[in-house]
């Protein structure tokens, strides 16, 4: 089974969820999304994954109030846009495993598609 973790280290949630993939024994492939952002293509398929581009938001970042991201009017292109150029903005961590994809926040999350 391949596992997939988009991933950044300094995040308290993301080091818990790799830690619990780990401990059931998965390896996941790691992807430091801040280090190699994926592209909007990929975006575009996490966000279909996930059910939503705005599921793929971090609105705790200065970034996203900067865009004014928060404005519903924010189409997903704009909103794809924004997450391309502004990895940051990526929620995390993202899991991507065989029985579907999820923003696991919290990490036990990651449990529903292991």
């Amino acid at each position: 089974m391949t596992v997939t973790i988009y991933h950044n280290p300094r995040c308290g949630t993301s080091r818990t969820t790799l830690a619990l993939l780990q401990e059931r024994g998965v390896e996941p492939v790691v992807i430091e999304y801040l280090k190699t952002p994926p592209d909007r293509q990929q975006l575009k398929a996490l966000a279909k994954a996930v059910g939503g581009v705005r599921g793929l938001l971090r609105e705790k970042e200065a970034v996203y109030g900067e865009l004014g991201l928060a404005d519903p009017t924010q189409g997903d292109d704009a909103l794809l846009d924004a997450i391309a150029a502004h990895p940051i903005l990526l929620n995390r961590p993202v899991v991507v495993t065989p029985k579907g994809a999820r923003v696991c926040r919290p990490a036990e999350t990651v449990l529903e598609i292991l």
